[in-house]
């Protein structure tokens, strides 16, 4: 079989733009016939990655690795959708003399365009992605692992290659692609509008209406990525606020572009100008354009998983270690140990009205300030050790008073101001009330102990507040 004439992990925008030119060739109206569609870029890259076994070839973004992966390289992105930023128009494809181009995932044109040649006017979404919050680190690949994995993909003769790609694109023999357009079915058409609202978790399930985002990170200075996600041809209601996504796609980052936007730098880390609010600077927030994305669950975040279900002789064994190990925990209490086992697993499986059929909400009682430092410190690790997605909540008056819970809709900048409760599927919550002492609730801590009423009872989170 003859080998693929670019890489496509070093230079994906190489493989779209043949795939472009290839579909614009067989076609008899040009780029016309490619709106709302893809023309066969998705399905090559969907075989690399999951057909060919690729996809562990491809670096994951995120604060280890984001200086050192080249821009324009594929990537992937594991995070949760923390806001939608609506859709915005931008030329797909442009005539360059007689020739049609496409932009499609880039953030500019190949070439300079003219503004009087032919153009082709797309749709895409975008999204404000962060890591998924409270991810225990030990569900993470180790920071060595991702730099090996980024040193080999800027290798010399990878950037060589990427290089090359770039100035023989268009002379390609494209025979190679045949088999990418039979039986190649279009993509379904995204629709216009604004994105519905919706918000679910596992442990914690918030509503609310979707918006742009609060404010974001100078990446020079955080811990962790947040990505600009732009979507293509993927329909509405595939994607959805709160839900964990991993996106595959090209990275644009321009980290030394920091001098053109350090005039802006305090108002940019406090929050969005209007022209800000979707037009992320590339300096200070990575953009992925996206190729493929599928959703994750909690299971995903495991490190390993089996290859078979286990039998029947060894899941009662494991039971019965888990079993002993939360009973030390719990200070040998063997009834508290069977109940917090299904608590760990439960799960909200459908809802009657208000009831969340499956939920196991636990309280656990007869701790004070001097054995929670043992046996609550205990449970904690015992918590986040087992399970992917954990965050405790040490509960007091002040907390309660100060602390924003529920993410709120800024009808002025049209943002979403992110919460503490803005949790993805299957986060795990404990509320340590252990701190609680005498004090007087403000309307906020009211409200915020009505939130957590409700977390617990009906497993969301309800607010109507909004910032005027």
């Amino acid at each position: 079989m003859v080998g693929m004439p670019y890489d496509l992990l070093a230079n994906p925008l190489g493989a779209v733009r043949l795939t472009f030119q290839k579909a614009v060739d067989s076609g008899h109206s040009g780029a016309a016939t490619l709106d709302g569609r893809d023309w066969g870029a998705a399905n090559l890259f969907r075989q690399f990655l999951f057909d060919d076994g690729g996809l562990s070839q491809v670096p994951i973004l995120n604060a280890a690795s984001v200086r050192t992966i080249p821009p324009n390289s594929l990537v992937r992105f594991r995070g949760m959708i923390q806001d939608m930023l609506g859709n915005e128009f931008y030329v797909g494809a442009y005539k360059d003399g007689g020739r049609w181009r496409t932009n499609k995932f880039t953030d500019v044109s190949q070439v300079p365009m003219d503004l009087s040649s032919d153009k082709r006017v797309w749709e895409r979404r975008l999204l404000y992605c962060v890591p998924v919050p409270w991810l225990n680190s030990w569900t993470e690949p180790s920071s060595e692992v991702l730099l090996n994995r980024c040193a080999s993909s800027t290798s010399p003769q990878t950037e060589k290659r990427q290089r090359d790609d770039d100035e023989t694109i268009d002379h390609m023999d494209m025979e190679v692609l045949d088999h990418v357009f039979q039986g190649s079915p279009p993509a379904k058409k995204m629709r216009g509008g604004h994105p519905s609202p919706s918000s679910h978790s596992h442990e914690c399930m918030a509503e609310g209406t979707c918006s742009s985002t609060t404010c974001f990170t100078n990446i020079a200075s955080s811990s962790y990525v947040h990505s600009s996600m732009q979507i293509y041809d993927s329909a509405e209601d595939d994607l959805k606020l709160n839900d964990i996504f991993e996106f595959i796609g090209v990275l644009t980052f321009d980290p030394e572009a920091t001098a053109a936007d350090k005039g802006d730098s305090d108002e940019l880390e406090n929050g969005f100008c209007e022209e800000e609010s979707v037009h992320l600077p590339p300096s200070k927030v990575p953009r992925l354009h996206c190729l493929e994305h599928r959703k994750l669950g909690v299971h995903d975040f495991l490190s390993i998983s089996p290859v078979v279900e286990p039998k029947p002789n060894q899941v009662k064994e494991i039971r019965e270690t888990l079993l002993g190990h939360l009973t030390a925990v719990l200070g040998n209490d063997g009834l508290a140990a069977e109940f917090m086992l299904l608590h760990f697993l439960s799960k909200v499986h459908a809802r009657v009205d208000t009831l969340a059929v499956g939920k196991l909400s636990l309280n656990l009682t007869c701790f004070n300030k001097e054995n929670t430092s043992v046996f609550g410190n205990s449970l904690n690790l015992a918590v986040k050790n087992l399970l992917p997605i954990t965050h405790s909540i040490p509960l007091s008056v002040d907390y309660l008073n100060t602390s924003t819970l529920a993410p709120r809709k800024d009808y002025e900048t049209n943002r979403l101001m992110s919460g503490v409760l803005q949790l993805a599927e299957g986060s795990h919550l404990t509320i340590d009330e252990t701190h609680i002492q005498a004090g007087t609730l403000t309307s906020v801590g009211v409200e915020n102990t009505r939130l957590l009423k409700n977390v617990m009872e009906l497993q969301k989170v309800i607010s109507n507040s909004t910032l005027n």
